[in-house]
């Protein structure tokens, strides 16, 4: 297995997943510098696994500034300028709905205007960078928006499969797409990542993607309501979940050679669940790929997550 060296205590929820560069960057862009961004996007190269992950998370800084319109207004042929603004826009409408009522059920969630507008400008960014597949992770990302989903989310992912079969990111906007939350249900989801799972090679994250259907699947039962404490606590130990937890560490853990853009997140999905299950031998294992490298979903869905981290962290590190 791949080791990764333990962090000291204390260290904070890093959105960048200990990517220096990219924190540097995504600094950059929330000052009003650009440039930082066009040099961190053109030494990523086609590294999509990476690129997808620094894009989105410079879109994440960008979305409360006007950063990426002043460097598209400077390059305006730059495609990393058109895929970054497109994404952009799509990081604005989502903090719309966070920051507004609740939608209605059956109708879209903000405006169709809006959302025709930003689908627009993320297929320009997909013309302008034909090979790239982040433009049409940003469509399968806005897709959600629209009442029962956008009519063309099918092709989106057939296209964006066509660029980037494995992908990460692709994958888990399929799977929040068909969860019970947006468009989907349970079942629906559940049957996306077990079909995911069993086609993906040794050693690919997309082995981990049963993990963050089940946590999933757990905070739609917490913020519902409809589950007892004696559900809740089964919900990890049932023989699905513990196969699926075997599964993930002997395909995945066990074959890992280096670590991916990601792979954080998904060790942390991973450690979650086998806590929550008493797993505690292989979550020790868990932990020492991961170190003190915490992310906030998804152990906020069952408690205060930096103190539930912390806690297991130095339970199983010592």
């Amino acid at each position: 297995m791949a080791r990764s060296r333990s962090r000291p205590q204390g260290s904070a929820f890093d959105p960048t997943l200990g990517d220096r560069p990219l924190a540097e960057a995504r600094q950059d862009i929330l000052v009003g510098r650009w440039q930082g961004a066009r040099d961190l996007l053109r030494a990523t190269g086609r590294d999509w696994d990476r690129r997808t992950h620094r894009m989105r998370l410079l879109a994440d800084a960008a979305a409360g500034n006007r950063t990426v319109e002043t460097w598209q207004a400077a390059e305006p042929a730059n495609p990393d300028a058109m895929v970054l603004r497109a994404e952009t826009d799509v990081m604005r409408l989502f903090n719309a709905v966070a920051g507004g009522p609740a939608p209605t059920p059956g109708q879209d969630a903000l405006g169709r205007d809006r959302l025709d507008r930003v689908v627009r400008i993320c297929l320009q960014a997909a013309h302008g960078y034909p090979d790239d597949p982040v433009p049409w992770v940003s469509l399968m990302t806005v897709a959600r928006l629209y009442a029962g989903g956008h009519p063309q989310f099918g092709q989106w992912w057939r296209e964006l499969q066509a660029r980037d079969r494995d992908t990460r990111e692709g994958h888990h906007q399929v799977l929040r797409h068909l969860s019970a939350r947006w468009h989907g249900s349970h079942s629906k989801m559940y049957d996306f990542a077990w079909e995911t799972a069993s086609f993906a090679p040794s050693g690919s994250p997309l082995l981990a993607l049963t993990q963050a259907a089940r946590a999933e699947h757990y905070r739609h039962l917490v913020t519902t309501g409809g589950a007892t404490d004696l559900a809740l606590s089964h919900h990890w130990k049932s023989d699905a979940a513990l196969r699926d937890l075997g599964q993930t560490c002997e395909h995945w853990l066990g074959h890992r050679t280096f670590e991916l853009a990601q792979d954080v997140a998904d060790l942390n999905f991973l450690a979650h669940g086998l806590v929550m299950a008493g797993v505690t031998d292989r979550a020790r294992e868990v932990f020492a790929l991961l170190g003190n490298r915490p992310t906030r979903i998804p152990w906020s869905y069952s408690d205060d997550p930096e103190e539930l981290f912390r806690r297991w962290y130095e339970r199983l590190s010592r």
